[in-house]
């Protein structure tokens, strides 16, 4: 059956309770599953077990807030906040309370990047020093053969995680790629995987060369505004003047305690610096999948999906199945284990924790935000894919089994007669 036909069989007989909270059009929403006759049992037994996970992990790993969005096809079938803004005042999480999203945003940064290869205002082959004639890597031979593909898949051949301790530190972007050059290289590009920040951000002044506009600009016009991330942000400012926002926490003996929101990592925005809520991350996810061509198309999606180099399986992937294999593609993860490959990636900033994960092959998303650096992220991605898998073909086949009946074919056969 193909995919089109599947994903309208299961908008139009599910009917799913408290799942799609808060939605613009609620009215129409409750009118719509009024005249459905029927629910999928199978997805809703499915949200149900996984509700009940969520429930006691968040009461095991003790987090103070959090906000969980799953999408299946095009269809947001699960977006709740739990728990605390803070733990100082009680203000519940809901699905527009903002949290940062620390190396999460790096996605971001790549598929802002394909849209503007979309539109032909560069390559991904593109060397870097077309658009920044003055950057330079200690090797001037290197510095010449570095691409766009590169910086986004970690491959430049600078070691691992350089200058991160100044990102820290707050020095500015342009004086962090200066510095550059004085770096003894480890690898030539393309051959070693080595995660930046700093150089993974290049990427904001190339697109600033190309196209006039700053980053911030950029992902307003091309991501948030047509994606209707209505509360994200790549700012300090985005986030500190927002009245909706959860705040940080860490652990103390007495418990989590919540601290200030730093400034931090905003100077490598397309590193670590967007800012959203769950509902945001809906509207993200759906983009993922493959459901707003008109802003990200399938084939961008697959190029920046694309694995290109192999990275270590245990460090990121620890609580995943055995039989794996991991690669990074530009700005993701990619995950293989049996037939299934998942597209992830994580973040860490400031005291939150962020994950987001999707099968394509199957039409599953999820993303998972926490104020508070805890198991709870970790734990909650990968066993929602397990418990998926045991429900997926029990979900596909009666929804299958239940489309509406569609009468065209047969309305035209008898005005033929």
């Amino acid at each position: 059956m193909k995919k089109s036909a599947l994903l309208a069989a299961i908008v139009s007989v599910l009917a799913i309770p408290l799942l799609v909270i808060g939605l613009e059009h609620k009215e129409d929403a409750q009118q719509s599953q009024s005249a459905v006759p029927t629910r999928n049992p199978y997805l809703e037994n499915f949200l149900h077990d996984y509700q009940q996970f969520l429930q006691e992990s968040l009461i095991e790993t003790g987090v103070p807030g959090a906000a969980v969005a799953i999408i299946m096809d095009s269809t947001v079938v699960f977006l709740k906040g739990y728990g605390v803004r803070s733990t100082k005042t009680n203000d519940s999480v809901d699905i527009n309370t903002v949290f940062r999203l620390g190396s999460v945003s790096k996605g971001f940064a790549s598929l802002l990047t394909g849209i503007e290869v979309q539109d032909s205002i560069l390559e991904w082959d593109d060397n870097v020093v077309q658009y920044l004639p003055e950057f330079s890597l200690h090797s001037k031979e290197q510095t010449l053969h570095l691409t766009i593909r590169h910086i986004l898949s970690h491959t430049t051949g600078l070691p691992y995680h350089a200058y991160t301790n100044l990102v820290e530190s707050g020095k500015d972007l342009e004086a962090l790629l200066g510095r550059l050059e004085s770096v003894q290289l480890i690898a030539k590009e393309g051959e070693v995987y080595s995660y930046q920040n700093v150089a993974y951000s290049l990427i904001a002044e190339i697109l600033r060369a190309a196209t006039g506009k700053s980053y911030e600009q950029l992902m307003q016009e091309r991501i948030f505004t047509p994606l209707r991330m209505n509360t994200a942000s790549v700012t300090y400012s985005g986030i500190t003047e927002n009245p909706n926002v959860a705040l940080p926490h860490v652990y103390h003996r007495n418990g989590w305690t919540p601290v200030k929101i730093t400034d931090r990592y905003y100077n490598v925005a397309p590193a670590g610096g967007v800012n959203a809520s769950i509902a945001d991350m809906a509207e993200w996810l759906q983009a993922l999948l493959g459901f707003r061509e008109n802003t990200i198309s399938r084939k961008t999606l697959d190029e920046v999906f694309h694995p290109i180099i192999r990275t270590p399986v245990r460090r990121y992937f620890s609580h995943w199945p055995r039989g794996k294999k991991a690669f990074y593609a530009m700005g993701w993860r990619v995950l293989q284990y049996g037939s299934d490959t998942v597209i992830y990636h994580g973040g860490s900033v400031n005291g939150y924790r962020s994950e987001i994960a999707l099968n394509q092959a199957r039409g599953v998303g999820i993303c998972v935000l926490t104020n508070a650096s805890s198991g709870f992220a970790s734990q909650t991605i990968p066993e929602f894919f397990a418990m998926y898998g045991v429900y997926a073909d029990s979900i596909k086949f009666w929804a299958e089994d239940n489309r509406p009946f569609d009468n065209t074919l047969t309305e035209q056969n008898s005005a033929d007669k």
